[in-house]
């Protein structure tokens, strides 16, 4: 009996390893090893180190600094001084605090952007992989249905049935078929490494869509969609968070103008032979309540809140063009999804006319009723037809997760609800 199982294991085993990936399985892949994915997180973290930092200046502060003196006459005495001190009052850096807090969260959002982001990516790298793969094979056959032709083609001329210009009309038909073949398999390659560039290594296969692929619905109209959009798209957030940080920047910068107020305790320990009796074993302590009037700084502190208002300015510009282009984004993947069925529809009638036209044809050169020319067409009407439908398959698919992507809703379960309209291999 146990060869028997050892062989149903290795049999199991086998069957697992030659199963080809599925959308999750890519993205799982791409979001452990995703550079860009990365490199957003550790911005989100450096910008809440920051934040911390800004809130460093508010909190008790505590310096320790110790003295060693010597006189030319041989004394020597040390001194060890305790500073300890409390902000009571600062607005500049209370205000500067509270804008390092809105980058953070703007940093935040950031982060879940680019999440949403690499979905999209991901999405794109796998299904131009398919489309890739697609084209080649339909390039394949189109190049091998020429090379048929140019066979027959010879046949006919070697028996005296056709002229010597249908074969070399033929053949001419099959070497540009054999570019369009180069071409796709450098495409397949570059696809390859496209989506390697997200993963870390390309998985051998992938699951295609379903040959019956229904056009998705869309449960709202367009401007539901881009209000959506203006509300939870987190790009957008991240940009609104920027203009109340450059605000609460004009606050601090117009702050420097106010005074502050700090509490201290100072306490100092003298310590050897050149100390003065009087001073010798004491350890005076005082405590201050220090006011700080700021008079004049050059012009530094009017020019930072100048500053600070064009950055503002600055900011407030950047959302407005951030706005506008989600908007757009948003109805332009709308319609493209809305599309859908009619291009769904289109594309696998054009296939169906196509193959029913190379069949007459195919025919009509036996019958005597057509010519080598319009064969040779047929075949490569037939080879865009096909390409048409792949391309209209997979940007219908695309266009509903970049649709998610613009009102800011691209989470797992969308990449999910795509991923089960796939082909199970």
């Amino acid at each position: 009996m146990k060869p028997v199982k050892l062989l149903l294991l290795a049999v199991l085993c086998t069957t697992t390893a030659a199963r080809a990936d599925d959308l999750l399985q890519v993205w799982a892949q791409a979001r452990a090893a995703d550079p860009l994915l990365r490199q957003a997180a550790a911005l989100s973290g450096a910008q809440e180190a920051a934040a911390r930092e800004a809130r460093g200046a508010l909190l008790p502060q505590w310096q320790l600094q110790r003295n060693e003196l010597r006189e030319t006459g041989g004394s020597r005495w040390n001194t060890t001084t305790s500073s300890l001190s409390q902000t009571l009052v600062d607005l500049a850096a209370l205000r500067e605090w509270d804008a390092s807090r809105s980058q953070a969260s703007a940093q935040q959002a950031r982060l879940a952007a680019a999440e949403q982001q690499a979905r999209l990516r991901v999405a794109d790298a796998y299904f131009g992989l398919l489309s890739a793969q697609a084209q080649l094979a339909t390039a394949r056959a189109n190049e091998e249905a020429f090379a048929r032709q140019v066979s027959e083609a010879d046949t006919r001329f070697k028996a005296g049935l056709s002229a010597q210009v249908e074969a070399d009309q033929s053949r001419a038909y099959r070497e540009l078929a054999r570019t369009g073949t180069l071409a796709a398999e450098a495409a397949v390659a570059d696809a390859r490494e496209a989506l390697a560039e997200l993963t870390g290594g390309t998985p051998p296969s992938l699951q295609p869509l379903r040959r019956a692929l229904a056009a998705q619905p869309l449960p709202d109209d367009a401007e539901a969609w881009a209000g959506r959009a203006e509300a939870a798209n987190p790009a957008l957030r991240a940009l609104q968070l920027d203009v109340q940080a450059s605000e609460q920047r004009i606050s601090s910068a117009r702050a420097g103008h106010l005074p502050t107020l700090s509490l201290g305790l100072d306490t100092q320990r003298l310590r050897g032979d050149g100390i003065p009796p009087l001073d010798a074993g004491r350890t005076p302590t005082q405590v201050a309540l220090r006011l700080t009037v700021p008079l004049f700084a050059g012009g530094a502190t009017a020019a930072a809140a100048d500053r600070a208002g064009f950055q503002r300015d600055a900011a407030r510009e950047q959302l407005e063009a951030g706005r506008r282009a989600v908007l757009r984004e948003v109805r332009a993947e709308h319609l493209a999804v809305g599309q859908g069925a009619a291009l769904l529809q289109a594309t696998q009638a054009a296939v169906e006319a196509a193959e029913r036209a190379l069949e007459s044809t195919r025919t009509g050169m036996t019958l005597g009723t057509r010519s080598t020319t319009d064969l040779l067409l047929a075949i490569q009407t037939l080879a865009g037809a096909q390409n048409a439908q792949t391309q209209a398959r997979h940007r219908h698919v695309l266009a509903l997760l970049a649709l998610h992507l613009a009102a800011g809703s691209l989470g797992d379960a969308e990449l999910a609800a795509v991923n089960a309209l796939l082909e199970n291999r």
